[in-house]
């Protein structure tokens, strides 16, 4: 009930938007012919009232994925190149407002002729705004339209040595891989999907983490890639943990409920098939040549409205003899959040979730991204004293079904001794 009064009303802010936008365009296109307003008129509210439609089925009913794929990113694409333009019309209305605003003091003049002069004369917008709101509007619609096409599944591989002082001997060279934030409910391209599971195992890791968010809201959206993902193994495992997604909170709402229950029993047997050892406030430890090391899991730790699901006193317990402690947690805030200050302990944890808002700059010299606003770490390694800390940006994407800069990332470490 909640998701359709939300629909419903940011549908009826996205028709008063289309209204606004259609009336500045004409106004700013003075010469067009009335044929050629006919026509833009008939091209304009049939593609924005089929899109809106089209959003409500492709939610509702079960439509084939490629066609409600379609029908979302076509809406995204469009709203969020109006928004661009709204700051353009906004300030040729203000324009407009103090031109009357001036015309309406001159008319308070004692001069006559001043006042016969200028009334009656329309204030019209301004056509070099509206067309610079246009050419503004075209710059995202034309980049995030690439961005889905050459980002969403450009999967990069990131090689990081990470140094840990205690490893023991036996570790030392061993390589892990890291993959984070499938969501397997947004893809619509499975070849592409398995061509990055295959980019993984070509490189051979000794063991892999994934660090959550499988799904986006329901277990059942992973079940066209459940196969493709039962072939990410290794000789020392794959490890798993869950994701603030993959609880079905965003479905089913924050309260228990049979159904929300049965939902994570499927979550669990899921990583179970598919041969993935999840973690849920727990430990294991990985054993080579008669050394061992920590690997801990905890279910989602989150600052402000994500959940805080996870039990670190529960993964930790009999653990004080292992020299090395890996942590998986979805959420990187949970390292600043609690881990720093009551788990010293623990050498390097491993997390996901910022996606680096799957837009920004990533390259080896310096990395941006609006998404560093709102978390401090966002994506890559950081150290912090003796703890390290690696955000991995995303297997998959969420929302705006591309990728600008902020590519999808597959993370292989080497472990070495420092």
């Amino acid at each position: 009930m909640g998701r359709t009064i939300f629909l419903t009303v940011l549908c009826f802010i996205v028709i008063l938007f289309d209204i606004y936008c259609y009336n500045a365009i004409l106004a700013a296109f003075k010469n067009w012919t009335p044929r050629t307003k006919q026509r833009f008129k008939k091209a304009w509210w049939i593609i924005n009232i089929s899109l809106i439609v089209g959003v409500f089925c492709a939610i509702y009913l079960n439509l084939f994925l490629t066609i409600r794929a379609i029908i979302l990113v076509a809406f995204f694409l469009l709203t969020a190149s109006k928004a661009v333009m709204l700051p353009f019309l906004l300030i040729d209305d203000l324009r407009r407002l103090v031109i009357k605003f001036k015309r309406l003091l001159k008319r308070k003049q004692p001069a006559e002729a001043a006042k016969e002069s200028i009334a009656g004369q329309p204030i019209s917008r301004s056509s070099f705004l509206v067309k610079a709101g246009l050419i503004a509007g075209a710059v995202p619609l034309s980049s995030l339209s690439w961005g889905i096409i050459s980002g969403a599944y450009d999967y990069q591989i990131r090689r990081v040595n990470l140094k840990l002082p205690n490893l023991p001997s036996a570790f030392d060279g061993i390589t892990m891989a890291q993959v984070s934030d499938i969501h397997s409910g947004s893809f619509y391209n499975k070849t592409a999907v398995k061509g990055g599971v295959e980019m993984l195992l070509a490189q051979k890791p000794d063991f892999v983490f994934f660090t959550g968010d499988l799904v986006n809201n329901l277990t059942s959206e992973v079940k066209d890639y459940q196969d493709i993902f039962s072939k990410v193994t290794a000789p020392l495992g794959v490890y798993s943990v869950l994701g603030n997604h993959d609880y079905g909170d965003y479905h089913f709402g924050k309260a228990s409920s049979p159904a929300k229950v049965k939902n994570l029993q499927d979550m669990i047997a899921t990583h179970k098939i598919m041969g993935w050892d999840l973690l849920m406030n727990q430990h294991r430890r990985l054993k080579v040549d008669g050394e061992e090391i920590g690997i801990l899991g905890i279910e989602n730790w989150g600052m402000g409205r994500f959940p805080k699901y996870g039990k670190m006193e529960l993964a930790t317990q009999n653990t004080d003899d292992l020299p090395v402690k890996l942590l998986l947690s979805h959420d990187p805030s949970h390292w600043r959040g609690e881990v720093l200050q009551k788990y010293p302990q623990i050498d390097a944890m491993f997390s996901g979730h910022t996606h680096g808002m799957q837009f920004g700059v990533r390259i080896k010299e310096m990395q941006w991204s609006p998404v560093q606003y709102i978390y401090k770490e966002w994506a890559g390694l950081y150290t912090e004293q003796k703890q390290q800390l690696y955000v991995n940006v995303g297997y998959g994407f969420l929302g705006y079904p591309g990728r600008v800069g902020i590519l999808p990332e597959i993370t292989i470490f080497t472990l070495s001794k420092a």
